[in-house]
């Protein structure tokens, strides 16, 4: 099948948090939308089918999840990841953010400790702090561009009181696709101090060919306590649509279940459940030729800033569809970062210190967009670089 992932479409007054939500973010429409973490191409044909014939039912009530969406589901994480998951271990959930909060509300007091591994996704402190519960950083490593899990801080950090670890597998922003070595390392300290491990795997399915993801929970052991929160929303571009799986045993799922019912929230509507089985059953081929769109994308990035981008370096992304940025040789505080790129190559990016500790003069750079309109902000900011 092909797909058209170079073909320009206009966002601009669809209620996009990317692209309407410029002015507020940036203070101008006049920059080029590389921010939020959704794509510009259009969702699969199977997908947009299946919102077309759900549409054409004049009645939109109250939706339950036929056998379907979760069959969907597990076929796809067994065909995929090799991750044979039972029905009664899955609860639909909101939306992954949700769930943050809600595992933290789950499996900590107020007051009590959550890992972090920064820089991260900003909701994991957020989930954190507006809860009433304690941030406990454990900062990633850099070695030679390379970000790895600083396993031995990661122990000390488990024994000063935690309860849960918030894992990013794969991590945004830094794009690493954790190797089995370093998830096992971490199982480990969370076995030795009995730490609830949520593993937001909301990238895995956007991984770079030489690399694999490795969902945590298939190397569990029994007593581990393994929470696992994945959705098509990144996989397919259907963000908007907000449903979501958790994937846990019982003890952890009845937990988070039982904070959502204490909201009385719900996370069926009849387009979110019709795009998520279709997405899970109809949407191979078209992942599998954006995987090749993107790589291309991220190597022709990869090369420009290397030729191009004085004071600039690219970190090689392993997964998601995101490029963390480097840009501390420019000597730069952070507010002058934002103000180079937003004023001076007109290009809207997510400011580096955003993601907590370690972030502080990186920017995160989405690749979800025509290639041409990735390499015309390039070019911009290669022309404001040189006008320094």
């Amino acid at each position: 099948m092909s797909f058209d992932f170079d073909r320009i479409i206009l966002r601009d007054g669809t209620a996009s948090v990317k692209h309407d939500g410029r002015v507020a973010v940036f203070g101008t429409a006049a920059v080029t939308p590389l921010w939020v973490a959704d794509m510009d191409f259009a969702a699969p044909p199977a997908v947009l089918d299946a919102l077309a014939a759900r549409a054409a039912h004049p009645v939109f009530g109250y939706s339950l999840y036929p056998d379907g969406t979760f069959d969907a589901l597990t076929g796809w994480l067994a065909s995929r990841h090799r991750w044979f998951v039972a029905r009664d271990t899955v609860l639909m959930c909101p939306g992954v953010v949700p769930t943050l909060y809600a595992a933290v509300q789950a499996f900590a007091a107020t007051g009590e400790g959550v890992i972090v591994q920064p820089p991260v996704y900003p909701p994991f402190f957020s989930a954190i702090r507006d809860t009433g519960r304690r941030v406990i950083e454990n900062p990633l490593i850099e070695r030679d561009g390379r970000w790895t899990i600083d396993l031995d801080h990661l122990e000390r950090c488990a024994a000063d009181g935690a309860k849960l670890l918030l894992l990013c597998s794969p991590h945004n922003p830094v794009g690493r696709v954790w190797s089995r070595e370093e998830l096992e390392g971490m199982l480990a300290v969370a076995r030795r101090h009995r730490l609830v491990v949520l593993a937001d795997e909301i990238h895995h399915d956007l991984i770079y060919a030489g690399h694999t993801h490795i969902p945590l929970a298939t190397l569990a052991q029994p007593g581990d306590r393994i929470v696992t929160t994945v959705a098509p929303s990144k996989t397919f571009n259907i963000p908007g649509l907000g449903l979501s799986a958790l994937i846990a045993d019982d003890a952890e799922r009845r937990a988070i279940e039982n904070v959502f019912g204490r909201l009385h929230v719900s996370a069926s509507n009849p387009f979110s459940v019709a795009a998520f089985e279709a997405a899970y059953r109809g949407g191979g081929p078209w992942l599998d030729a954006l995987m090749t769109y993107l790589a291309d994308t991220r190597d022709a990035v990869m090369q420009f800033a290397a030729q191009h981008l004085r004071g600039i370096r690219a970190v090689h992304p392993e997964g998601t569809y995101l490029i963390w940025l480097d840009c501390r040789a420019l000597g730069l505080n952070d507010s002058a970062l934002r103000d180079f790129f937003v004023g001076g190559a007109q290009v809207g990016m997510n400011p580096g210190i955003t993601f907590g500790t370690g972030g502080s003069g990186f920017m995160r750079l989405n690749l979800g967009s025509p290639r041409a309109v990735i390499l015309d902000a390039l070019g911009r900011i290669e022309q404001a670089l040189s006008r320094r």
